[in-house]
């Protein structure tokens, strides 16, 4: 069985933890507020922005339909690992979350960005020397409007979730016997209730 998003994003921080004397994330929330679903990485960065306590080591930016807008304070924190966070078209039932690897980004980011995500990661990845991870979340819709009615439950868990994880918090859950968040977001769906099927004219970058 695959691990979840969760586990494997924790065992990254960990490994990063190792090389370094004081670990610095960055997570950039992506997306366009109108533009439907698209708006899950923008809104996760802030329910994040209220859950995580002021930290030098911390860096959460609500970064829009334009992240690439956000490299100055970005190169002014001098993070070790970039976390975007951005509605992705993966083929998945709504409301899957994925941690994709930046050199696995190039094809599954949303259509309303001024910039693709790959281009964004090898910049930065080019100019920080740092690690550049996309947590992608299945949208149900990224057409104008409003998010939907699944993304408004599967936001604040999958931010909930990662103020555990770059909290630290994820290997004290772990031994006392706490099962990482699984991958869909069958949980958040209720019973009865079948997930809708993503929209076929859904972007790509």
């Amino acid at each position: 069985m695959d691990k979840s998003w969760d586990i494997l994003l924790g065992e990254q921080l960990g490994r990063l933890r190792k090389t370094t004397r004081s670990l610095r994330v960055a997570v950039m929330g992506i997306g366009h507020e109108l533009q439907g679903d698209d708006a899950a990485g923008v809104l996760i960065a802030r329910h994040l922005q209220s859950l995580l306590g002021p930290s030098e080591e911390r860096l959460v930016l609500c970064a829009g339909p334009a992240p690439e807008n956000c490299t100055g304070a970005l190169r002014r924190f001098e993070p070790d690992l970039v976390l975007m966070i951005d509605a992705a078209q993966m083929d998945e039932v709504p409301g899957t979350v994925r941690l994709i690897s930046y050199e696995d980004v190039t094809g599954v980011g949303a259509s309303t960005h001024t910039l693709p995500l790959h281009i964004l990661a090898s910049y930065l990845t080019s100019e920080l020397g740092c690690e550049i991870t996309l947590l992608g979340i299945q949208p149900v819709s990224v057409e104008f409007g409003e998010i939907s009615p699944l993304m408004r439950k599967v936001v604040p868990a999958i931010a909930q979730r990662l103020s555990i994880v770059i909290g630290g918090e994820l290997v004290n859950e772990l031994n006392n016997g706490w099962l990482a968040m699984n991958t869909s977001a069958a949980s958040l769906v209720p019973a009865g209730a079948k997930a809708p099927a993503a929209k076929s004219e859904l972007g790509t970058t």
